[in-house]
């Protein structure tokens, strides 16, 4: 446990996550090659020598009135903390219910678990049947000096109105944007203001699909948008 011991200073419930989690180890096709510690998923010396890719999801939710929810990750976060994302972000576990591939359903297993952790939202409000997989993204991005990410992403769209109790363990804050906020908090942190940082998935995701899958949203014709062949590897 010496990497525990080097890690004295983290937080309790994310050294936990990090030395407990077993992600799922992915090639660049998405098929899985093994598992590996949240922590050494998340090491960029990791990442870089052994060229480690792990299996996440990011979850998209909007409510009737087509709001997305954001989340502004904590203060203990290892990666990216206090950093505005979309409305969930983590990863299916290397368990049977997670890696289950057939419909992305160990992936959408996996956000129903998340949404609850993170969120306090119930299982009921968010059944794993009503998440919409539109497509996966590969891509990598340094958090600090030591951690990172280097993950193909599951991006799943859900239009539920639901309950909310956040976790501050995971959670500093939440909102719901319309599409001009949410132009307005790019521009921010496009120009630095108040330190308002969004996370590189989270850009990604928003620069090259978000806004056209908006539209699918309001339209109620989300499966029209889906395309789950396609990996983009987006930088």
């Amino acid at each position: 446990m010496a990497d525990a011991a080097a890690d004295a200073g983290m937080d309790a419930v994310q050294r936990r996550l990090m030395f407990e989690d077993e992600c799922i180890l992915v090639d660049q096709n998405d098929n899985v090659v093994g598992h590996e510690s949240k922590y050494n998923c998340h090491l960029m010396e990791k990442i870089e020598s052994l060229n480690l890719l792990h299996r996440a999801f990011s979850v998209f939710l909007f409510n009737s009135k087509y709001e997305l929810l954001l989340q502004q990750r904590s203060a203990t976060k290892v990666t990216f903390p206090l950093v505005w994302t979309n409305t969930c972000c983590s990863h299916p576990l290397y368990r049977e219910s997670e890696l289950i591939a057939e419909n992305a359903l160990g992936a959408r297993n996996a956000a129903q678990r998340k949404l609850l952790d993170e969120l306090g939202i119930s299982a009921e409000d968010v059944p794993v049947d009503e998440f919409i997989p539109l497509g996966r993204i590969l891509y990598k991005a340094p958090s600090d000096g030591k951690w990172g990410e280097h993950e193909l992403d599951y991006l799943l769209f859900i239009v539920r109105d639901v309950k909310v109790n956040p976790n501050p363990d995971e959670v500093a804050d939440i909102k719901y944007v319309n599409r001009e906020q949410l132009k307005e908090l790019l521009r921010k942190a496009d120009a630095g203001e108040g330190g308002l940082k969004l996370s590189p998935w989270f850009r990604l995701v928003v620069d090259n699909f978000l806004f056209k899958w908006w539209d699918h949203v309001e339209k109620g014709t989300l499966k029209e948008a889906a395309d789950m062949k396609t990996i983009h590897k987006l930088t």
